[in-house]
């Protein structure tokens, strides 16, 4: 009977089902024609690309263009790369810095380190890049005209080969291209001389030697004056210099701190359409990278034999190395290294430099079986109230077991308050501690154990400190080597510097001395000091 019934009617929610089907169709045909659109547009733009590409290949075998930096020659025809490869080669970087420096797209680039590592040149050849177009204007400071002078007689050597038909007008002390681009050279020794800068607009703004300048005043301003009227030009900011000037500390927070060297880093910039970012980068510089200076070993003997704060400035480029530094032993190469998981049966332990108004620093420390000690995590915050400090500490730690924090002794005094102690908050709050030392002669023992902590000494078959600090512990990697020595006292650090990261630092090194009779907290001999008083039944 069922055979003879008429068939069902289709359900309002099957033609539902079709007409989500039907649109979904819709959309991915849209999505196709979209895809097919830009793709179309990419191919056309490498056209483009390609054809100018082969125009100035052509004009390099006709005689009439040089090249300065050979980054179009891929997408050449095989036979017109060969032939244009054969022509003179006015400027090849050397491999390594000087080619990354010329190759960065960040924002902002310091080039800096070692001296002889061929970063003045790198600055003479990084503005050329867009020479070729007419809106592209370019300033290259130096402090002093003096040291403008040898600059200018570089780019009289190579800019006319670079650019045939270039010209020099000595007057305005700038080179005007065929194009229309210009490239002017400047001097600005005072925020005075900065202002014959205000108004103007360039592309690309160079410092040489930017660590000459006390502050970061005159660099400020000149990145006011960075702007581009034409889409096809990008803007950039390109700095070099040496560690050991006056502005060495202000340019090392700036770019060598934030990040590891030769890693691009942002500065977020609160807008009113929103959040922006600059990028950054640190290129470091090393003699070594320079093969014409490398060619015969008297320049490198040279530096080798300055004293040691120089020779650790201009030979090997260290940033952290200072006269009057407090802790002149330590090196970031050496020192510092990148994180690792810590082995669960290493002890770890947490040392506290509290402060509200100013920064309060908790370093986490881990001990090897050779007494060593490594700094592997830190908490450096500010104005944060004792208890809400001490719940971030244990949820910062959370999962490890810690044997015991030491804090700084002057949180136990009351100083007049009605209510429990700073320490007492914390310890209420679960985070435990116990007082730091505050005998007479603390402070310079503390000082004294971490000099003998950081020196390198033979350990084995190889020499090495007995503390290492994770390369995520970034203000302590910041401060320590900036610490200078008390005028009053040099067997102290300044107090008035910032210290918080030190003193946090001195507090764990304190409850973990290097015991002068062995290495290790297990690495003893039990039979010579362990005697039964009965040798038959051990007890």
């Amino acid at each position: 009977m069922n055979d003879i019934l008429p068939p069902k009617p289709k359900k309002k929610k099957t033609i539902a089902k079709a007409k989500r089907s039907a649109k979904a169709s819709i959309s991915d045909i849209a999505k196709q024609v979209q895809k097919a659109k830009d793709d179309y547009h990419n191919a056309q733009k490498k056209l483009k690309n390609k054809k100018e590409a082969i125009k100035k290949a052509d004009n390099v075998l006709e005689n009439k263009q040089n090249i300065v930096v050979e980054d179009d020659l891929d997408i050449v025809p095989p036979n017109v790369k060969e032939a244009v490869k054969e022509q003179e080669v006015i400027f090849e970087p050397n491999e390594g810095p000087q080619t990354q420096f010329l190759a960065a797209s960040e924002r902002e680039v310091f080039y800096g380190g070692a001296r002889g590592g061929g970063k003045s040149y790198a600055m003479l050849i990084d503005p050329l890049r867009y020479c070729d177009k007419a809106k592209h204007r370019c300033l290259l400071l130096r402090r002093s005209m003096p040291e403008l002078r040898d600059l200018i007689n570089h780019s009289q050597q190579l800019y006319p080969k670079a650019f045939p038909g270039a010209k020099w007008r000595e007057q305005e002390k700038e080179w005007r291209f065929p194009s229309g681009a210009k490239i002017e050279f400047g001097y600005a020794e005072n925020t005075t001389d900065v202002l014959r800068y205000q108004g103007q607009s360039y592309t690309w703004i160079g410092v040489d030697e930017l660590p000459q300048y006390p502050n970061p005043d005159i660099y400020n301003f000149l990145r006011s004056s960075l702007r581009s009227v034409d889409p096809e030009i990008p803007v950039f900011m390109r700095a070099t210099g040496n560690p050991g000037n006056v502005g060495s500390t202000w340019v090392k927070e700036m770019f060598v701190d934030p990040a590891i060297p030769n890693t691009r880093f942002s500065i977020d910039i609160q807008t009113p359409v929103g959040n922006r970012s600059i990028t950054r980068r640190f290129i470091p510089a090393k003699l070594q990278d320079n093969p014409y200076l490398m060619q015969t070993e008297d320049y490198y003997i040279m530096l080798a034999s300055l004293p040691e704060v120089q020779r650790k400035q201009f030979l090997e480029g260290d940033w952290g190395a200072y006269e009057d530094a407090a802790f002149p032993e330590f090196n970031r190469s050496v020192h510092v290294v990148e994180p690792f998981d810590i082995p669960k049966n290493w002890h770890r332990f947490r040392s506290c430099d509290w402060g509200y108004s100013s920064p309060a620093c908790v370093l986490w420390f881990a001990i090897d079986f050779d007494n060593n000690l490594w700094i592997y995590r830190e908490l450096y915050t500010q104005k944060v109230v004792a208890d809400v400090f001490a719940r971030k500490v244990l949820e910062m730690e959370h999962g490890e077991y810690i044997r015991y924090g030491v804090l700084d002794s002057s949180t136990w005094a009351r100083r007049g308050d009605v209510g429990p102690s700073i320490a007492e908050t914390m310890i209420t709050a679960g985070c435990r501690w116990r007082p730091s030392d505050r005998s007479p002669r603390s402070r310079i023992n503390g000082k004294l154990e971490l000099h003998k902590r950081l020196s390198v000494r033979d350990k084995g078959d190889k020499k090495q400190p007995s503390l290492f600090v994770f390369d995520n512990c970034i203000n302590l990697i910041r401060t320590l080597p900036l610490l200078p020595c008390d005028k009053n006292n040099p067997e102290d650090v300044d107090t008035h510097t910032e210290d918080h990261a030190y003193d946090a630092l001195r507090y764990g090194c304190m409850s973990r001395p290097i015991n002068p009779q062995g290495n290790g907290f297990d690495n003893f001999d039990r039979n010579k000091i362990f005697k039964p008083a009965d040798r038959v039944f051990g007890y």
